[in-house]
């Protein structure tokens, strides 16, 4: 009896241990998709650009269908790229809060972290730490970011792929990994954004014109 419930141990434990590992190993050898993104998003200098002069969404310019998905090059650029929205004036979808603009952390969470949020229709990128996450928000698989991240265990390094989906839930703006668990929520909270994250906890962030100088080339370490 008692070798019966050790064998059934070991073999649950096995289990619990090999799913993560099969896990990892699937998504850093996972196929990326064709990447359309313009050239001229990772050409030019975008600290040049005044965040706090926002696109008019009249609907005189291009659709968010127009514009080709944008991807993180490599495992992570190098230099701040060129806002891939920045011809789109398609009006925000229903239901669709504004959070566009450059955001700071200013209060808990992760500590000196710096975004770009762009939105145009049912369309969002956001731009922040080496990645690019380009998505529309109607929550369906067929807009999801189909992306990368680079990992650190160690001393090693690893660039794993990265999906999710979004959506609009009562103004906050949802992300769920692989179109399943949700992981990630931003939302206004009067003039500032506030990101939820689990690793980091909750980052409340402040509106800024100009890419801070430190931040503008990701540091490779």
């Amino acid at each position: 009896m008692r070798q019966t419930v050790l064998r059934i141990f070991l073999i649950v434990a096995a289990i619990v241990i090999a799913i993560p590992v099969v896990l990892f190993i699937v998504l850093l050898v996972y196929p990326r998709p064709i990447d359309n993104t313009p050239a001229w998003v990772f050409e030019g200098d975008s600290s040049n650009i005044d965040y706090c002069e926002l696109p008019v969404l009249d609907g005189k310019g291009l659709l968010a269908k127009d514009i080709p998905q944008g991807h993180t090059p490599g495992c992570g650029w190098v230099k701040f790229p060129q806002p891939i929205l920045r011809d789109c004036t398609e009006p925000l979808s229903h239901g669709a809060a504004d959070l566009r603009g450059l955001w700071q952390q200013a209060e808990g969470g992760r500590i000196g972290h710096v975004e770009r949020i762009e939105q145009c229709g049912n369309r969002v990128v956001v731009t922040s730490s080496g990645v690019v996450h380009d998505l529309t928000t109607d929550g369906k698989l067929s807009g999801a970011s189909d992306d990368v991240s680079p990992l650190r265990l160690g001393p090693f390094n690893f660039c794993i792929r990265t999906s999710a989906t979004t959506e609009w839930k009562n103004g906050k703006l949802e992300f769920y990994a692989l179109g399943g668990p949700k992981v990630v929520s931003r939302y206004m909270q009067g003039d500032e954004l506030l990101w939820d994250y689990p690793s980091f906890g909750t980052t409340r962030m402040k509106r800024i014109c100009k890419l801070p100088r430190p931040t503008y080339r990701l540091q490779s370490s």
